[in-house]
């Protein structure tokens, strides 16, 4: 089961790197290191002060980042009719939906994700999704169908997933080979009781797991399974076999970025019990991907926006600086780099969409401190992760056991394993090159000593921890076929749903923000999937449509 799907809100920057480090006789390619975003963040978590606006721009409405909630924003908007609206597309173009290019300018076989890489079939209450799907021209038969039918190209392609154990690949990443049968009846039980859940409704008569969380049932019976860590309830309902423990601590670092023993009891069912989507050419597990993860439904969007339009003018670069309310409107103070200077400019606008996270939004919008949201106790911890993408001339030899999967994971390793983005390329003979995408998580530390490693670490230690798991997989082989190694770094790059989540009054009180200035990002769910940022972003330009 694969959900490594986390969101927030560039390609790569510089030249490639070719040079090498020996050690211990093997030649190490240096690291490319990038820290998308850090630099302009830091300029206003330090209150730098920005030169007076060059340029005055005006219009309706005014979206405030480009990744998955301001872009799905701005589809609806153009969806509904209105013209009226820019995007400043912040300090990353696609957020956390980013990709690269390893291959060189023309060389469309080596797209790479630098963050989210997948999404699962909609569930029951995602409409928003089916809708956005089918005029993506991915959802080939109608939203209302059914049995939905989704392009071939973009379902995953066999084999989905492998795990290494014991020094070979297994086909599945909940282990059972060789695992005593008292464990083995300890992992069929939990799977049906999550089954179970996934039918189960609350007094209200919603599903109690939805997605997106705002559809949930509010019944606080089951609520309340949000006042105590996964961890507790699974000792609670004797779940303590080893194997399955490993693998939902895996499952949760996965998609929310810390383990069950920081994670709420809620949302760790929830990942389980919240999906049921289901497909007439795929079975439910299966996802949709693309070399480039998630960066095809940002180019995609991107289209069909400008298609509506008739022109781009609606995607603007630069970052925003500053924003005040009036009593009319809302004005945005601008920034984008130019060289080594940054230019301003001011977007004044009838309502603004922040489709920021809310700590960098906590910055630069002082009315943020009026509605009801405290970033002092009510901001949610946010994950540190690495995403690394790997340039492979050749393949390296495989251990034994299944092949080469789509994803790939080391039992009790340190990140979550490696994709291969041209896993999805349809030729009759393997490619000569190829990238694989390493994910780390590094919740074997706290956010905040997480955030100080990263920014203390060497090249040399950075890329060390980006190689954990594959240098298990290949050994010194992995160097002698890394021909390029490009190191994505993600201070902040997603909410993790502690306990007490559900219950956030700051969160709650976001949720329902009507003024000149509303906010659409995955934060106000708790965590960071592309269904719960589009939900925001298409709910926001519902509101304004």
């Amino acid at each position: 089961m694969q959900r490594r799907g986390f969101l927030v809100g560039a390609g790569l920057a510089g030249a490639a790197v070719f040079a090498a480090t020996r050690m211990r006789g093997v030649d190490k390619v240096a690291p490319e290191i990038h820290f998308p975003g850090m630099h302009d963040g830091h300029a206003l978590r330090d209150a730098h002060t920005f030169p007076a606006p060059r340029a005055h721009l005006r219009t309706g409405v005014a979206i405030l980042g480009s990744g998955v909630a301001g872009m799905a924003c701005a589809w609806a908007l153009a969806r509904a009719g209105r013209r009226d609206f820019v995007v400043l597309q912040g300090p990353e173009y696609g957020g956390n939906a980013a990709a690269a290019n390893l291959g060189g300018r023309g060389d469309d076989t080596l797209d790479c994700p630098l963050g989210a890489h997948y999404l699962p079939l909609p569930s029951s209450e995602s409409a928003h999704m089916m809708s956005l799907l089918a005029d993506l021209e991915l959802l080939e038969r109608g939203p209302d169908g059914i049995a939905p039918r989704f392009d071939e190209a973009a379902l995953t392609h066999a084999p989905h997933e492998r795990l290494l154990r014991n020094g070979r690949w297994e086909a599945d990443l909940l282990p059972s080979h060789g695992v005593p049968a008292a464990q083995l009846e300890q992992q069929h039980r939990f799977l049906a009781q999550m089954a179970s859940l996934r039918t189960q409704r609350g007094r209200d008569g919603r599903r109690v797991f939805a997605l997106p969380v705002a559809l949930s049932s509010m019944d606080e019976a089951w609520r309340a399974l949000d006042r105590e860590s996964f961890a507790h309830w699974l000792d609670r309902n004797g779940y303590d076999a080893p194997n399955l423990r490993w693998y939902l601590d895996y499952c949760c670092r996965d998609d929310y970025g810390a383990g069950t023993r920081e994670v709420s009891a809620w949302a760790g069912l929830h990942y389980f019990a919240s999906r049921d989507g289901h497909a007439s050419n795929a079975s439910g597990d299966t996802v949709l991907t693309w070399p480039g993860g998630l960066s095809e439904l940002i180019a995609r969007m991107r289209t069909s926006i400008t298609r509506r339009l008739g022109h781009d003018r609606w995607l603007q670069r630069g970052f925003a600086s500053q924003v005040r309310d009036r009593a009319g409107d809302v004005v945005v103070l601008g920034a984008r780099r130019e060289g080594a200077q940054i230019a301003t400019f001011s977007l004044t606008a009838g309502q603004v969409v922040s489709a920021m996270p809310l700590h960098v939004l906590a910055r630069i919008w002082p009315g943020l401190k009026d509605t009801g949201y405290d970033p002092a106790t009510h901001a949610s911890p946010h994950a540190a992760w690495l995403v690394s993408n790997f340039l492979m001339q050749g393949w390296p030899s495989e251990l034994p056991g299944e092949g080469l999967a789509w994803d790939n994971v080391v039992h009790r390793g340190r990140s979550l394993g490696y994709v291969v983005s041209t896993h999805q390329l349809l030729r009759v003979a393997p490619t000569a090159r190829t990238v694989f995408t390493a994910y780390q998580s590094l919740d074997r530390m706290t956010p905040k000593q997480a955030r100080g490693w990263l920014t203390r670490a060497t090249a040399d230690e950075l890329r060390a921890e980006a190689a954990s798991d594959l240098q298990q997989a290949y050994g010194d082989e992995l160097w002698r076929r890394t021909r390029r190694l490009s190191i994505t770094v993600r201070g902040h790059a997603m909410a993790i749903p502690a306990p007490g989540f559900l219950h956030n009054a700051g969160l709650l009180s976001l949720r329902g923000l009507d003024g000149r200035v509303r906010v659409a990002h995955s934060d106000l769910s708790g965590y960071s999937v592309f269904e719960e940022a589009a939900w925001w972003g298409i709910r926001a330009a519902e509101q304004l449509a």
